[in-house]
């Protein structure tokens, strides 16, 4: 049996019959010419949905959670240079390290009382003297965790770096350098060249757009460092010239 009714749209019940003999119904619409147990063609939108529908499946199915992650969410670059971080300096300040951008940065964990302390401190200053500050950084991170050689506090550091050492390059403020703790923009340095020092007095060479370029233990005289740091400082002064024609 089928009940309808006389105007379009009205709900119209036809006989289903299934494998058993067993009478069953199901919902139709009638058409507007009177039709009855026809349903609408599908609007065109609707096959497109049932498309994309089935190719999640079967991403799903093949390929797991994973393959449709990666078709639903647009990728994002998680790549970082050292001069998107940022810092405490040994005044407590926290400085933006994008500040040094455009600039070659050589970053050195340093030590108050260690044998590597006075021969780096002056050849540190040296360098930046006859190199920086325009074109050339020099930026210390005092650490206490090599055999416990900056056991003073930030006042005291830095009293020691500026009068004692006649240090005048940025200092930062006592950092850790290992561990799950370390400070960030080391942390991205340490990864980045698959190294991380060993001892007081690691030298990391960054170029101006903040890419690591080298690393070296506290055995490799700093003066030893110098060619390379030439070659990138002379690439950033032809680059501004270039800028300015």
């Amino acid at each position: 049996m089928s009940a309808s009714g006389g105007e379009s749209g009205v709900l119209t019940v036809i006989p289903l019959t299934g494998g058993s003999g067993e009478r069953g119904v199901a919902p139709s619409l009638t058409g507007g010419a009177g039709e009855r147990g026809v349903a609408p063609a599908p609007h065109p939108a609707m096959g497109s949905r049932v498309r994309g529908a089935m190719l999640v499946l079967v991403l799903l199915i093949v390929g797991g959670s994973t393959s449709l992650l990666l078709l639903l969410v647009p990728p994002t670059s998680t790549t970082r240079d050292f001069y998107s971080h940022a810092a405490t300096d040994i005044r407590g300040r926290r400085v933006d390290l994008e500040a040094y951008r455009g600039s070659v940065s050589l970053v050195v964990n340093v030590a108050s009382e260690c044998g590597y302390t006075q021969a780096h401190y002056g050849a540190l200053q040296k360098l930046y003297r006859e190199l920086g500050p325009t074109h050339f950084k020099v930026l210390a991170f005092p650490c206490n965790q090599f055999g416990a050689q900056e056991p003073g506090s930030n006042s005291e550091v830095e009293a020691f770096a500026r009068h004692t050492q006649g240090a005048s390059f940025p200092l930062f403020a006592k950092s850790l350098v290992l561990g799950a703790n370390a400070e960030p923009a080391l942390r991205f340095l340490f990864d980045a060249l698959g190294q991380e020092p060993r001892w007081n007095f690691w030298k990391f060479l960054v170029d101006a757009d903040g890419r690591p370029v080298g690393a070296w233990g506290p055995d490799t005289p700093v003066e030893d460092l110098r060619p390379a740091i030439v070659g990138l400082v002379r690439d950033v002064i032809l680059k501004r010239r270039a800028e300015e024609l």
